[in-house]
């Protein structure tokens, strides 16, 4: 089986990936009874013998997978974490995820980037190439067969925009053939940093001239659904109060099972009270970005009767190489680590998956052109379940003439915990051109007064040229999004075809 590493930069990056080990050892704790070092942990961990005399954390005792028997001794993660601040990675290793962790697996420093995507890139990216490049390095060579890398970072902060598109560039140059995955987090419109909207463009040229697939997720669209899964739910106990999101970062409600009224699957059901006061007051969130991470994945970690490697994904719902940015859905929707739903049914699963507030991106596919949809099915559905689905969503749904039969699908017989199916849709649509616009205007309010540019230009490396070649980088994406749908407009008959002589 393969293997995957995780770049986790910057507060965000570092966070969703606290979330997502948490809930990956979770869901593999619930499928490996017996406790021993199989393939499916392989995936995303090591099997170490800490109590070896090796004198460097990627010198201890490793412990292969070999015939699956082998007892778990001490798990370690595949990752790499990265900051330009010390707090969140700290937490990380003094909070209950510290043994999956060692000091030696991560890049911290005090200062910060300041908001500034040249700081970030420029300034971190050349002071810490060297050692990060190490690291990787390091943990690659741990990898019987490397598959891919997911990165995580947000697109907003100086950190996650800047030095997170430099490790992935250095990436794309050190390990070509390796498919690399972007977990890119959108700031919001109306974020507290000013500079967002130049920090979005400058690292968009990165991931669209780096990345294999990238999965933009926006803060509005997480708020927006932790709002209604807080608000819309029937109380379990007299206390249950309806509050939105601002207001559980504050204080965080009991707990709760939650359907809404058009059926759809949701919760918040809280864990103990003992974890209730551990919860930081972004995990909700960082919750479902994890969950759809763990949903990507299982294919690569359980066995299935239609498993998808990750390679598949790029394969078959990129079939453009810059056009490579999939907007996500998931059903059904809860944002704790305790999960208590009301089974629904499969084709309500499916109706869930697409629609708008499911998604984990603000913008509207369905009145626009897919260019090609994978379906990641999880637990005990058959695939007559899956063809009948499909079959009923393809008149609903506005696919490229060139690909009507442009669906992938995927089906992991392991289902995700707590639940007996669950449902990731991955769409390549020409509606992701609708976000590109709104930060392109954003962008554009700040560069017509040159406000700002000042703070990035003073940065060794930093030439302002690179602010028109990223807007024009974006420029060119989202024409190529639109020429699609001008071209699958028009009218096939009045094109001259070649003539065959008899």
């Amino acid at each position: 089986m393969t293997q995957n590493i995780t770049l986790q930069i910057g507060q965000c990056g570092n966070q969703i990936g606290c979330r997502f080990w948490d809930l990956a050892l979770r869901e593999h704790a619930a499928v490996n009874k017996k406790g021993v070092f199989d393939e499916s942990l392989s995936t995303f961990f090591r099997n170490v013998d800490v109590r070896s005399k090796a004198t460097s954390y990627f010198e201890s005792s490793e412990i292969p997978v070999g015939s699956g028997s082998e007892k778990i001794r001490s798990l370690r993660a595949r990752a790499v974490l990265i900051d330009t601040e010390e707090g969140v990675v700290n937490e990380i290793m003094k909070g209950p995820l510290n043994e999956v962790f060692d000091h030696r697996q991560y890049v911290t420093d005090v200062s910060g980037a300041g908001n500034n995507w040249a700081v970030g890139h420029m300034f971190y990216g050349n002071k810490y190439k060297d050692s990060i490049r190490e690291l990787i390095r390091k943990n690659a060579e741990l990898c019987d067969s490397l598959e891919s890398f997911f990165v995580m970072h947000s697109m907003g902060g100086g950190t996650g925009s800047g030095l997170g598109t430099a490790v992935l560039r250095m990436i794309a140059d050190d390990y070509p053939e390796v498919h690399r995955f972007v977990v890119a987090v959108y700031p919001s419109a109306d974020d507290d940093v000013i500079t967002s909207p130049y920090n979005c463009v400058l690292a968009m040229k990165q991931l669209t001239d780096f990345a294999d697939c990238v999965m933009p997720i926006d803060n509005h669209s997480l708020v927006n659904i932790v709002n209604r899964i807080e608000s819309v739910c029937v109380k379990t106990q007299s206390t249950c109060k309806n509050t939105n999101f601002s207001s559980s970062l504050r204080s965080r409600d009991p707990s709760k099972v939650l359907i809404d009224n058009n059926s759809t699957i949701i919760s918040s059901a809280n864990s103990s009270s003992a974890n209730k006061k551990t919860e930081k007051p972004f995990d909700s969130m960082n919750n479902i970005v994890a969950n759809m991470l763990l949903n990507l994945t299982s294919s690569s970690r359980f066995e299935g009767s239609l498993n998808v490697d990750l390679n598949e994904i790029a394969m078959n719902l990129v079939p453009f190489p810059r056009m490579h940015y999939l907007l996500s859905s998931l059903s059904p929707l809860y944002i704790s680590e305790k999960v208590n739903l009301q089974v629904r049914g499969i084709e309500q699963m499916f109706s869930d998956a697409f629609k708008r507030e499911n998604q984990l991106l603000q913008c509207d596919p369905k009145s626009s052109l897919y260019l090609a949809c994978g379906l990641m099915l999880r637990g005990k559905v058959q695939i007559s379940d899956m063809r009948r689905n499909i079959e009923k969503l393809k008149p609903q749904l506005n696919f490229i003439k060139w690909n009507q039969e442009g669906w992938k699908t995927g089906l992991c017989s392991v289902p995700a915990f707590g639940q007996p199916y669950s449902l990731l849709c991955l769409s390549n649509n020409t509606c992701i051109k609708d976000t590109f616009s709104t930060i392109k205007d954003r962008f554009n309010l700040l560069y017509r007064r040159k406000a700002h540019l000042h703070h990035y230009t003073q940065v060794e490396g930093m030439e302002s040229c690179l602010f028109t070649e990223s807007f024009q980088s974006l420029q060119n994406l989202m024409n190529d999004y639109k020429n699609l749908e001008t071209n699958n407009s028009s009218n096939d008959s009045a094109i001259e075809r070649i003539k065959i002589l008899s």
